[in-house]
């Protein structure tokens, strides 16, 4: 099968001013997503999609492309990622490539591996499912420890159990979705507006790897994870 691996990076980050290029000991956000992807043999392009000229050239620095400047519309704090996506798909097929899935890399976690990739891909060429999603253990669980309010205030659990749980331990294991990597076949994406409208596997990577930067703690966070490894 024949990947593109896509990065979406646009230049507005509110939660952290210019977060996409943000050197991570030295390396940008969207190098370190650059540098992992080259290194799968699985994947034959590597195409940046952003609004940003600065963006643009260190993705280039690195070694992606960047065949096209995201539209305005797509680059916008409530745009949905998905029709970037999408967006990406059909510029590079119209211009005459022709692929089976996308591998999703976002700039967010830049502490996934090469490992954490292919054994999406694996997972999605072994199981035949429309998408691959990264997870890792949940914290907190909606059948246990985590609540929603009515309109008067009033607290409940978001998903009441059909049995006392006493202990997390006890309650159904849940995950939390991570941003490590998604692999999507190209027909699922340009057909749905969900990837939870297909069929879904998952692949559980450690906490440490799952780290995803929304805001300066997030960020410290890495470089502290980052270093003790480095040590």
């Amino acid at each position: 099968m024949k990947y593109l691996a896509l990065i979406c990076a646009r230049a507005g980050s509110k939660g952290l001013p210019g977060k996409n290029i943000k050197p991570l000991n030295g390396i940008p956000l969207i190098g370190r997503a650059i540098n992992v992807a080259k290194k799968i043999e699985k994947i034959s392009r590597i195409i940046v999609s952003t609004d940003s000229e600065e963006i643009s050239d260190i993705a280039l620095e690195y070694g992606a492309e960047v065949p096209f400047k995201r539209p305005k519309e797509l680059a916008q704090d409530d745009s949905p990622e998905w029709l970037t996506w999408r967006h990406a798909i059909e510029f590079i097929e119209n211009s005459g490539y022709t692929f089976d899935a996308i591998v999703v890399l976002p700039v967010t976690a830049p502490l996934r591996n090469v490992e954490d990739v292919e054994a999406c891909i694996d997972l999605f060429e072994k199981s035949k499912v429309d998408s691959v999603i990264t997870v890792t253990p949940a914290s907190r669980s909606p059948y246990f420890n985590m609540i929603t309010k009515d309109n008067a205030g009033y607290a409940s659990l978001v998903i009441p159990p059909k049995y006392q749980i006493t202990r997390r331990q006890d309650a159904p294991e849940v995950f939390d979705m991570t941003t490590v990597c998604y692999v999507s076949d190209v027909d699922f994406v340009k057909r749905n507006d969900d990837i939870f409208k297909g069929s879904v596997k998952s692949v559980l990577v450690p906490k440490n790897r799952a780290i995803d930067i929304d805001e300066p703690l997030d960020f410290r966070i890495a470089e502290l994870i980052l270093q003790n490894e480095l040590e």
